[in-house]
C-alpha cells in the first residue's frame, strides 16, 4: 500500500491568529492579513525582527527574520502589532486538535504545522486530496484562519507541496509528479538549501532543483559533503523518515537571551548565566537527565558570534554547578566586547542516577544542593517562578529565570485564557 503523508501548514500564522483574535473577540474591524502588516518583537527590548507577514505585505519584499527597521524602510505605513504568544499557544492547540481527529498518527513539527500519516485512514475518510480539503475546510469554519496543506507519499514532498500556491490550498506532489511540479522551482525553495547552501550550487551552475536532481551526486559530495548527498535525495523525492506521533526524548537542553542592554562588565554576564543556569537547571531536572558537556554562546553587540564548551568530570542538572562551569567558560571566551546575547547549551545527556566520582579535595556538599533545587522547583511549580528568587538579583535589571520565551510574551492575557 502506497503511504499517504500530509503536511498543513498555517498561512502567516502567528499574523492569521492575530488576524482572527482581533476581529472576533476584540470587535475589530480591519483585518490584519488583508493589510500591509506584520507581527514584530520588541524593539526596546531588542528583539526587533519580523516574526510574521500579511501576503501583502510581500509585495515589498518585506521577509521573516529582518530587523523592524529594514520593514520599515521598505514600507514606512507598514502596520505592526506586537507578539502575543499565550495567544498563539491557544491557536495552536485548538488546530492540533482538529488533526488528531483524522489520524491517530500526528507529528506536531512546529507551533504551526504538523504531519499526518493518512495511510491507513482512506477507507474511513477517502480519496487523500478530499479529505485534506475537509481538514482545511473544518480549520477555516471552526477556528477562522486558514492552511495549506501536502498531499504526498512521504514527509519532503508533502512538506514541499504545502509550500505551492497560497493561502487556503491543498496541493500533491505525487513522486510521478516530480519533474512537472518540483523540478522548474529555483534550488533556493529546496527543502534544506538555505541561503549558503544556494550560493555554492549557484557557483556550481545549478539554478533548480531540477538542475540538482541530474547532477552527479560524487560532485556535490566534493563540494558540499555528506549535505550534499542528502540534498540530492531530497531533489529526486528520496525521503524514508516517518511521521512521529511521540516526541523523541531530547539530546540537550539549553535557554539564551538577548539583553535589553549592551553588557560591559564580567559580574553583570556572569549574573545573566546564572539566570539562563536556573533555567536549564529546572528543564534538566523536569526531564530526570544530567549533562555531561555543557557549552556557553556569546553574540556581540555587532552580532558576532562565539562559543566554547567542555566535557565535565561528573554529569550535573545542579544549577550552582552549571553556574560555575559557565562562568569558567565565559572567562576563557570573552574578549570583552560589549554583549548582546547570551546562551548556555548542554547535551550527552545521562539518566538521573546519582554517580559522581569522588574528588578528595572537592568539599562541596553536592547532595544538599540537589535538594534545595528539588525544593525550589516545587515551590516554583506550585507558586510561580517569582516565588522564590536569588538575593543577587535583588534590584537587578536581569530577569532571575531568563531564555526562551521572556514572561512578557508567554503572559496570556485574560479574554485568551
Amino acid at each position: 500500500m502506497k503511504r499517504v503523508i500530509f503536511h498543513v501548514d498555517v498561512n502567516s500564522a502567528f499574523l492569521s491568529w492575530e488576524a482572527v483574535y482581533r476581529l472576533y473577540h476584540l470587535g475589530g474591524k480591519v483585518d490584519l492579513r488583508n493589510e500591509v502588516s506584520a507581527v514584530g518583537g520588541d524593539m526596546a527590548m531588542r528583539h526587533g525582527i519580523i516574526l510574521a507577514k500579511s501576503i501583502p505585505a510581500k509585495k515589498y519584499r518585506i521577509q521573516t527574520g529582518e530587523t523592524i527597521l529594514e520593514a520599515q524602510q521598505k514600507c514606512p505605513h507598514l502596520i505592526l502589532v506586537p507578539p502575543n504568544y499565550g495567544l498563539y499557544e491557544c491557536c495552536s492547540e485548538a488546530f492540533m486538535n482538529i488533526l488528531r481527529k483524522y489520524s491517530p498518527c500526528v507529528e506536531q513539527y512546529s507551533i504551526d504545522e504538523a504531519f499526518l500519516d493518512m495511510t491507513d485512514t482512506g477507507l474511513l475518510w477517502g480519496e487523500p486530496v478530499d479529505v485534506a480539503n475537509q481538514i482545511r475546510e473544518e480549520i477555516r469554519d471552526t477556528l477562522g484562519f486558514t492552511v495549506n496543506i501536502g498531499v504526498s507519499e512521504n514527509k519532503l514532498l508533502a512538506k514541499m507541496a504545502s509550500d505551492f500556491r497560497k493561502p487556503d490550498m491543498v496541493h500533491s506532489l505525487w513522486h510521478n509528479e516530480i519533474q512537472e511540479k518540483m523540478w522548474p522551482l529555483p534550488v533556493s525553495e529546496l527543502f534544506f538549501v538555505g541561503r549558503a547552501t544556494a550560493k555554492k550550487l549557484f557557483t556550481l551552475g545549478i539554478r533548480t532543483i531540477g538542475d540538482l536532481a541530474n547532477t552527479d551526486p560524487c560532485l556535490l559530495k566534493s563540494h558540499l559533503k555528506k549535505h550534499g548527498e542528502l540534498i540530492w535525495e531530497f531533489a529526486n523525492g528520496m525521503d524514508v523518515s516517518v511521521v512521529q506521533s511521540e516526541t523523541p526524548a531530547n539530546k540537550g537542553y539549553g535557554n539564551s537571551t538577548t539583553i535589553a542592554f549592551d553588557v560591559c562588565d564580567t559580574s553583570t554576564a556572569k549574573l545573566v548565566l546564572l539566570a539562563l543556569a536556573e533555567t536549564v537547571g529546572m528543564r534538566l531536572r523536569a526531564a530526570g537527565v544530567r549533562a555531561e558537556v555543557i557549552a556557553v554562546g556569546i553574540k556581540t553587540y555587532d552580532l558576532q558570534y562565539s562559543s566554547h564548551q567542555m566535557t565535565l568530570l561528573n554529569a550535573t542538572n545542579i544549577t550552582i554547578e552549571l553556574h560555575r562551569y559557565a562562568c569558567q567558560l565565559f572567562d576563557e571566551l570573552w574578549d570583552g566586547t560589549a554583549i548582546r546575547h547570551l546562551g548556555i547549551h548542554t547535551s550527552r545527556l545521562k539518566d538521573q542516577m546519582n554517580m559522581r566520582q569522588l574528588d578528595m579535595f572537592d568539599e562541596t556538599n553536592y547532595e544538599k544542593l540537589e535538594k534545595m533545587d528539588a525544593v525550589i522547583d516545587k515551590i516554583r511549580r506550585c507558586y510561580g517562578n517569582d516565588s522564590v528568587m536569588r538575593a543577587a538579583f535583588i534590584g537587578s535589571r536581569i530577569n532571575h529565570v531568563s531564555g526562551g520565551i521572556s514572561r512578557e510574551k508567554s503572559q496570556k492575557t485574560q479574554d485568551v485564557k
